[in-house]
């Protein structure tokens, strides 16, 4: 019997049931992050919230419960929230600014500016791998993570530590909408297409149009680009039956073979070696990317089930789920003892 890679489990039963009635009405979450066992979570209200994995005592399950909750300046949506735990910090998108916040009482970072007048922004893939320094070690001074921030005309480059560094400035005439970054390349896209940028040499080339429907050349499509995790980006572009997603070198040279949907996904993510997707109905479709083979299908929500499946969002590092088993996997079990005959000295 073949065991699916993955199965749908709730994290958070209620994440606004402190608040009143009338609050409640076109509040949503629109982004999260989990990091070991803590989660956090991006409200369209622009709260920002921080929860931790607790209970798991006897006739206990373990939960995710609320332990702050704070709001960005001027209350307004958050969009992304980028977790950096090698420097504890956090980056949170909201209202075209990035803001930053420590790791991981999420205290706002006073000697450091938001960064505004932003589109969207990419933190270097390889920086975000970097675990965080063991607490049994002294204080050290920890390597700086470097981040593209996309903004109308220009692409700017910072470092960021203790404190914030900009590097340098490159033009950018189409401007973007979706960036991702590894080492000095950067996949970027366009209003029509996917483009690549040396870092370095500031080159910047186009790859692949969004939109290859020569019937509906102006129908707008949302662009995707996943890191793999192995030097290479996942784009997706739109074929006019059905949405194809090839992998890219940085050089924009294709590799390993092509995934396809019937339907241009909403959301998509990768957990090596699987890519999992949401169409547009809310079916979710996981793709082994070593095969390109199709590994499971999720249905569909019922009209009575769970709120709709809006977005996915890829852990870097990992983080803990929830267990309700330990009460009933774990108890007692007899062991019988065997004495070890006596030895005897000569």
């Amino acid at each position: 019997m073949t065991v699916p890679p993955y199965q749908i489990q709730e994290l958070i039963t209620s994440v606004f049931s402190e608040l009143p009635e009338y609050l409640l009405q076109g509040i949503q979450i629109r982004c999260g992050q989990a990091l070991g066992s803590e989660l956090y979570i991006g409200c369209s209200n622009g709260e920002l919230m921080r929860f931790a994995l607790q209970g798991g005592s006897t006739g206990k399950a373990e939960s995710y419960t609320i332990l702050s909750r704070q709001s960005v300046p001027n209350d307004k949506q958050i969009e992304d929230i980028v977790l950096l735990p090698s420097i504890s910090r956090a980056l949170v998108f909201s209202d075209n600014q990035i803001h930053f916040y420590t790791l991981p009482s999420l205290d706002v970072v006073q000697l450091i500016k938001p960064i505004r007048h932003v589109i969207t922004f990419a933190v270097d893939q390889h920086h975000l791998k970097r675990p965080a320094p063991p607490a049994s070690e002294p204080p050290h001074h920890p390597k700086s993570v470097d981040f593209c921030v996309i903004k109308r005309n220009s692409l700017a480059m910072y470092s960021l530590g203790q404190r914030l560094f900009y590097q340098k400035e490159i033009p950018l005439p189409n401007s973007g909408t979706v960036a991702c970054r590894i080492g000095f390349s950067l996949c970027i896209a366009d209003k029509n297409y996917y483009n690549m940028i040396n870092l370095e040499t500031a080159e910047i080339f186009p790859i692949l149009p969004l939109n290859q429907d020569g019937d509906a050349p102006n129908l707008p499509v949302e662009p995707f680009i996943i890191p793999t995790g192995e030097d290479d980006f996942l784009v997706v572009s739109w074929t006019g039956s059905n949405s194809m997603g090839l992998f890219l070198t940085p050089s924009g040279d294709p590799i390993r073979g092509t995934l396809t949907w019937s339907q241009h996904p909403t959301s998509i993510c990768l957990d090596l070696p699987h890519v999992t997707a949401i169409l547009p109905d809310g079916t979710v479709e996981v793709h082994n990317i070593d095969s390109q083979s199709l590994a499971q299908v999720i249905p569909p929500p019922s009209d009575n089930g769970p709120v709709d499946r809006t977005r996915l969002v890829s852990s870097v590092l990992g983080y803990i789920v929830p267990s309700n088993q330990h009460s009933t996997k774990l108890r007692k079990v007899p062991v019988n003892l065997e004495r070890s005959p006596a030895i005897k000295s000569e």
